[in-house]
């Protein structure tokens, strides 16, 4: 793959957690969640990307809604379970993406609020269509993910180099 090519993140806020008395870390999906992240998963799908790399953090509502969502998917990328992704702030989630090889060309990033949602505006440049305008609307409620595309190599992701070409939430 070539670095000329527009590499694109797609940024995936897990669906919604339940309550139960344990660990955050440990915290399961909730119903509507399980319904929400398969939804999330055919829209994904519906993109027509095919994901070569999928980031996803080690919290058990993460690694749930990354099941469910890519059963989905025409094919499974290669999954990495990554520590530094939960309670992540955008810098910390920015350093992870630069680490990524060359070769990944399009990277699903399944993660936590706020800094999903803070990745998502400090990465964005510029928007397509009706894309930041409903991003902004709404915000990043659980099951979200915006779809981000930038050229170079993942080391020169930083701040503002972005476009973002889509978003999608639940409810819309």
């Amino acid at each position: 793959m070539s670095v000329a090519e527009p590499r694109r993140i797609v940024l995936f806020r897990h669906a919604k957690a339940d309550w139960p008395q344990m660990s955050d870390h440990e915290r399961p999906l909730a119903d509507r969640g399980r319904m929400d992240a398969a939804v999330a998963g055919r829209r994904l799908a519906d993109t027509g990307i095919p994901f070569d790399l999928a980031l996803c953090s080690t919290a058990a509502r993460t690694r749930e809604t990354w099941k469910l969502a890519v059963h989905e998917f025409p094919h499974r990328p290669k999954t990495v379970y990554e520590e530094r992704l939960y309670e992540a702030s955008p810098g910390e989630l920015i350093a992870v993406l630069n680490e990524t090889p060359d070769d990944a060309q399009d990277v699903l990033l399944i993660g936590h609020n706020p800094g999903i949602q803070g990745l998502a505006d400090v990465l964005t440049g510029q928007a397509e269509g009706e894309a930041g305008a409903r991003m902004t609307e709404r915000g990043f409620p659980t099951a979200a993910f915006a779809v981000l595309s930038f050229d170079g190599s993942w080391k020169s992701l930083e701040p503002g180099v972005t476009t973002l070409i889509d978003y999608w939430a639940p409810t819309e």
